[in-house]
């Protein structure tokens, strides 16, 4: 049912519930997974050696993060690829799905509330709404 299963994570303890659904699935289906961090970027990529490596600082960040995130909830024999990007989460959630024929996306429903919430909106919400595969929200 599922080959290819998306886990969009930015690090923090409160998407592991979501990696342990991912991984669960991957394992029952016989699937890789996908495990995308994003570094939020606002307008595009400044090219200002400052601005550069403070982008590659928070990119090495969420990779290690990512990468713990793994280590504590992999089971054995899933294949896992691990990719940090740059953009707005949405939008590169969606555009990844699109060019890595994502089966399944599975994520955090942790992030904004309350008035942020209103005023920006939910990256999993958008993501439901835009991208080509099904999407698994998981509550905290």
């Amino acid at each position: 049912m599922y080959d290819t299963i998306l886990f969009p994570t930015d690090g923090s303890e409160a998407t592991i519930g979501a990696a342990e659904h991912a991984f669960s699935h991957a394992e029952r289906y016989d699937a890789s997974i996908h495990v995308l961090s994003i570094v939020e970027v606002a307008g595009g990529l400044g090219t200002a050696g400052r601005e550069r490596a403070a982008l590659n600082e928070r990119r090495d960040e969420r990779a290690s993060a990512a990468e713990r995130i793994v280590s504590e909830t992999e089971p054995e024999g899933v294949e896992t690829t691990i990719a940090v990007e740059f953009g707005s989460p949405a939008r590169v959630i969606t555009e990844y799905v699109d060019r890595n024929a994502i089966d399944l996306v599975v994520m955090s429903t942790k992030g904004r509330s309350g008035a942020e919430r209103i005023v920006f909106g939910s990256i999993t919400d958008e993501v439901v709404r835009r991208a080509d595969a099904p999407v698994l929200a998981v509550r905290r």
